[in-house]
This record gives structure tokens, sequence and C-alpha cells, in this order.
């Protein structure tokens, strides 16, 4: 089934160049179906290339998903065109009022700054709230799943000597869960981040579990239900390209680790976590799918 977003958003001419189906509003209001309705919270800079990635693994699942792009309500994108944010994209105090029957929240390039000197920590401290009511289920990724450990659990990020960056091999540690299901026992995913949370720092009575980490890196993955979340603190949602765009913003002061062949930056990158980001994220959605109440107003009660 197709993801249903804005006629002239960018991505549309990208996912549809790639073979994914994007369905207009007319289309959509043809199938008598109700869709999901999941809302993306888009801190990152470059938000033309993360709505980009998020339709895409969102675009491939079975379900109907309609993509809202919201954003923090007092804060200023410098990188990204504001005539674009002016036209794709929400405050999220307009939809405060509103459920949803997801929400994906992204990370953000503040994570060596304390949480509370970040500009728009208090109006995310009310979002993550927000969620608890207004969300069926939530899934965080990179700084915005330190961000909501650190909300809901008191779990603080810890800086690292240098940036993790690459693709690392991650370990399966509960295969029969919902959101890891078809995955193997080891797989890929790419990691770029100057902070981790750290597994000892988690705490023992909250329900939290540990479903992926790395030898090498450390956490990947929490699942948190008693506040119906997915914590990710990595980028299964990475492109092809998205770490060698990184290590050429940052002009080679690192080269990512077990990304370019023979770790030669001059070397096109294989993509070895693409399968895995689909499953994930399209076990994410069925799971949605498949507890979310069919009247929305019921979210939250």
């Amino acid at each position: 089934m197709p993801i249903r977003i804005a006629d002239n958003l960018p991505a549309r001419r990208t996912l549809e160049s790639e073979g994914v189906i994007v369905m207009s509003e007319s289309e959509a209001a043809r199938q008598d179906i109700r869709p999901l309705r999941i809302a993306l919270l888009n801190l990152m800079p470059d938000k033309i290339t993360t709505e980009t990635q998020i339709a895409r693994v969102l675009g491939a699942t079975p379900l109907q998903v309609e993509l809202e792009l919201l954003r923090i309500s007092d804060h200023v994108s410098k990188n990204t065109a504001a005539g674009h944010i002016a036209e794709f994209y929400r405050p999220w105090g307009e939809a405060a009022g509103e459920k949803f029957d997801g929400l994906i929240v992204t990370g953000a390039p503040v994570e060596t700054i304390p949480y509370a000197q970040v500009t728009y920590w208090d109006e995310l401290a009310r979002i993550f709230d927000w969620s608890q009511t207004h969300v069926h289920r939530t899934l965080t990724l990179c700084w915005g799943a330190m961000a909501a450990l650190y909300h809901f659990h008191g779990v603080d990020k810890h800086p690292l000597d240098a940036k993790a960056s690459g693709v690392f091999a991650h370990w399966n540690c509960a295969p029969a869960t919902p959101w890891l299901r078809g995955l193997p026992d080891r797989f890929d995913v790419p990691v770029s981040r100057w902070s981790e949370v750290r597994a000892e720092d988690l705490p023992r009575d909250r329900g939290l579990t540990v479903l992926a980490t790395s030898d090498e890196v450390g956490l990947c993955l929490v699942d948190d239900p008693a506040h119906r979340s997915l914590h990710m603190l990595n980028h299964l949602e990475y492109d092809t390209l998205t770490l060698a765009g990184e290590y050429a913003r940052d002009q080679g002061a690192y080269v990512p680790a077990h990304y370019f062949p023979g770790d030669d930056p001059a070397a096109r990158p294989v993509n070895t976590w693409r399968g895995h980001g689909h499953i994930l994220f399209g076990n994410w959605i069925n799971e949605v799918y498949q507890t979310t109440p069919f009247d929305r107003s019921m979210i939250g009660r």
C-alpha cells in the first residue's frame, strides 16, 4: 500500500523514481480504509533528506500511511529553505489537539549540549508528555532517543572521545519480539553520534528492554512499553551515501568505520543495512496497525 504525502513535496519525485508507490489525496480518498496517521517531528537541519528517508521506509510497508510533518513551534531552521518549512511543516502547537497513530522523533545535531540548554528543550519535553495522551506509539531516533530516555527515565548521555561513525554489526537480543521479527541474529546498522547511552545506566524497574546492541558502539535499540515507545540510538533509515556526505561535510576529520570498501573514501560504499531498515520500520508500522484503536479519538484513553 502506498504512502500519502503532499503532491509537491520533494521526496515524492525521489520515491517515485525508486519505485515506491506514492498516493495523491484524491486517490487516497477513494480507498475505503482508515490510513495510519503518522507524525514526523523532524529536528534534523537538512529536513528534505530526512523526510525522504523516513517516507521511503514507511512507504515500503503494506499499509496506507498518511505522513504529516511537524516542527518545533518557535525554532527557525537554518539549513532548510523557509518556503519549504512554511509549505510542508506544521508547528507542533497547531497539532497538539489532534490524535496520531504514530509519532517519529528524529535526531538533532545537539548531542554535545546539555539537554536543558537546547533552545527548544521545554517544548520537546511537552511533546514527549503529549505523546502519552495523543499518540498510540512513538519511535525515537538517535538524539531523539537519548532525549526521550532522559526525559522519561532520567538516563543521561555520555560524551565520546571521538565520533562514533560507520556501519557496525549489532546483535539481535530479542528475535521473538514484534520489533525484531525477521531480522538476523547479527545485522548492520549505520551509526553517527558524538555521545552514547550506556546499558548499565538504564533503570531496572522501568520495564526497559535492550533489543539490539553492538560490541563496538554499545546500545542501539531499547523497548519502552510503559511509554509505548521504541528508542533507536542509530540510523537504519540512512541512505547509502549519507555517511559519505557527513565525511565530506566534516572535511575528512574521521573515516566512517566499516563503510568505505578498504577504508578508501574514494570507493563507493556498499549498502548492507537497507533490508534491515525496511524490516524494522515495517515491524513498527505493523505493530501500530495491529494495536491502535480504529476510532482515533480513543487513542490515549
